[in-house]
């Protein structure tokens, strides 16, 4: 990876709004995630990805979902267990034309039987998107 590609990179992490001493719980893991990603989140927050079994309070998720992954709303509902109560919910999906891809309208259906409500969207590399869920009081 160039220097170049890897500044990008970390901007990507801060843009989805992770700092230093965050801790980020990963639901989702599959060999297909993003890994430059994922290591670039943990270069920035300072720590390893909560795996789906830690019990630690967390800032933020981040939930890897394909088509054909199961109930979102379940998943969803998993991901807010140990959820920190402003945190925030990234809930990535291949991109469109990826083996998997997932229309952001499903999300839009799930969040809200959640308790959450969609805020935004962003590209995060190069097969993956997100999109940014809070609880409606955190809008």
């Amino acid at each position: 990876m160039s220097e170049a590609d890897a500044a990008t990179s970390v901007n990507v992490a801060e843009k989805l709004g992770f700092k230093n001493g965050d801790l980020i719980q990963e639901f989702g893991y599959d060999d297909d995630v993003d890994f430059d990603l994922r290591d670039d989140i943990e270069d920035l927050t300072g720590s390893e990805l909560l795996d789906e079994d830690d019990h630690d309070v967390a800032d933020a998720v981040i939930l890897w979902w394909r088509d054909g992954d199961g109930d979102l709303v379940d998943s969803l509902m998993d991901s807010l267990t140990t959820l920190s109560e402003n945190g925030v919910v990234w809930v990535l999906t291949p991109k469109s034309g990826r083996a998997g891809y997932v229309s952001p309208a499903d999300i839009q259906e799930a969040a809200p039987t959640a308790g959450l409500h969609v805020t935004t969207s962003a590209g995060v590399s190069k097969d993956w998107s997100a999109a940014r869920l809070v609880s409606r009081k955190n809008k």
